[in-house]
């Protein structure tokens, strides 16, 4: 396994982490009819994140690929926004979310990277 593999499967490792993060915060808010549909929304979309990832890994072209990681970095940009109703509805437990939003953060800029590398090389 090469150092690309290596980065890929650490990758996917991390967005799985992520999304299981997100679903350990459902777990743990108050049972309400707010808290149901925000929660609802940011594990999925939460956890889309990472199935996109995989699933670009997989595909057969470079359009696929790039296909499947704008969608995830559109999830993920999907996901701050849930987080951070889920943080006006809960404001107690602002300080637990903080490090998912940075991660969520990370998680962007790294598809943006990704993204961007493949564009340059496409120019050339």
């Amino acid at each position: 396994m090469g150092s690309q593999d290596l980065k890929r499967y650490d990758l996917e490792d991390r967005t799985l982490e992520f999304s299981k993060r997100i679903i350990r915060l459902a777990k743990a808010l108050p049972k309400n009819s707010i808290n149901f549909e925000l929660t609802k929304q940011a594990v999925r979309s939460g956890a889309s994140v990472g199935a996109n990832y995989r699933e670009a890994n997989e595909t057969e072209t470079k359009k696929d690929f790039q296909f499947r990681l704008r969608i995830s970095r559109k999830e993920a940009k999907e996901t701050v926004y849930w987080l951070n109703l889920i943080i006006e509805a809960n404001p107690e437990i602002t300080e637990r979310i903080k490090p998912l939003l940075q991660e969520n953060q990370e998680l962007l800029k790294i598809f943006a990277a990704i993204l961007e590398k493949i564009k340059k090389k496409n120019a050339e």
